[in-house]
């Protein structure tokens, strides 16, 4: 890791190091991508038809950001959990099963005329569990036969983006280094795009939308596709609350299901810190 921290500073031009320097700056230099899963929320996400819904408590921070306007890098953090439910009478909601997500974060950004080029590279860490809402306490069994197994897998994530106004196009990179169970695929690649529009209905609301698609290793190639689209109130690259749409289908993002395909709608709720 401090081999990692270091090459990146090595490579850094000098008059970006000797630049301004922001510690714990208030919004993000590296906006999350709108369709991809794993991004920092702090919400809810329903699915329509089901008694189904995710938890998500995440959260991603710069540490230091320094550059200028036109061109800027950062270190962060990032610190996710997302959390699968069901509902139930009296206000109860069994978990089922919860993923952890933690590591840190280097993002670059900069202006080329009027667009914008950026990359974020990821080194990451996600371990997943069942939890006692799988379980049948009566008849004393996993659900469906689903027995908790070792899901953890460390990686290396490279992102970057073209922005064109308020289009931004990207790509993914993800190496695994590092996987329980061994025979998943160490490669994951990825495309996508966003799109905001910007204070569309009047200041401070803005109607966003975007598509990705993530192809991933199991025994063979299997895509991930995910669609949203919303509305959100407060400041459109910064704090705020979401309402969105969400279409997903392809394998479950929850590592205790990474086989299990799932096909699902649904309305989403988000807090942007």
């Amino acid at each position: 890791m401090n081999r990692l921290i270091l090459l990146i500073i090595l490579l850094m031009p000098v008059n970006f190091i000797s630049a301004q320097t922001e510690y714990f700056p208030d919004d993000l230099q590296f906006q999350p991508f709108m369709a991809n899963a794993l991004e920092p929320k702090l919400g809810f996400l329903f699915e329509l038809g089901k008694n189904e819904l995710r938890l998500d408590i995440g959260n991603s921070l710069d540490i230091v950001k320094w550059g200028s306007e036109e061109a800027a890098y950062s270190i962060g953090a990032d610190l996710f959990t997302y959390t699968l439910l069901r509902g139930e009478t009296n206000f109860h909601f069994p978990v089922h099963a919860v993923d952890y997500l933690f590591g840190l974060n280097f993002a670059y950004k900069r202006k080329v005329g009027e667009n914008e080029v950026g990359a974020r590279l990821r080194l990451s860490h996600i371990s997943a569990h069942l939890v006692d809402g799988h379980y049948d306490w009566q008849n004393d069994l996993w659900l469906d036969g689903h027995k908790p197994r070792v899901y953890s897998r460390e990686f290396l994530e490279l992102m970057p983006y073209y922005k064109l106004s308020d289009l931004r196009v990207y790509l993914g990179l993800t190496y695994i280094y590092h996987v329980d169970p061994v025979y998943i695929g160490k490669g994951n690649y990825q495309v996508g795009f966003d799109y905001i529009a910007r204070d569309f209905i009047s200041q401070g609301i803005s109607l966003f939308a975007g598509y990705d698609l993530k192809l991933i290793i199991i025994s063979k190639f299997s895509g991930n596709n995910s669609v949203v689209g919303g509305i959100k109130f407060g400041k459109y690259e910064g704090k705020g609350f979401s309402i969105y749409f969400q279409y997903y289908s392809g394998n479950s993002i929850h590592g205790e299901f990474f086989d299990f395909k799932t096909d699902y709608s649904a309305l989403g709720l988000n807090l942007d810190l």
